[in-house]
């Protein structure tokens, strides 16, 4: 089942990323081009922790 981030954006581009987890694995795409990424699930939960640690923020 596919998920659409909720920080994705609400305008009339229609763009976001969707994710579908799916046992070890997360499957990933934008909802534009639905060429999907596949991702260890242990690789996307440390993405997804560097992401709450804002390691990603600019300065």
């Amino acid at each position: 089942m596919w998920r659409k981030s909720s920080r994705s954006g609400g305008g009339s581009d229609g763009a976001c990323v969707e994710i579908a987890l799916n046992g070890s694995v997360a499957r990933v795409r934008d909802s534009k081009n639905r060429t999907e990424s596949v991702v260890a699930a242990p690789d996307w939960a440390a993405f997804i922790g560097a992401i709450k640690r804002g390691d990603f923020e600019n300065d």
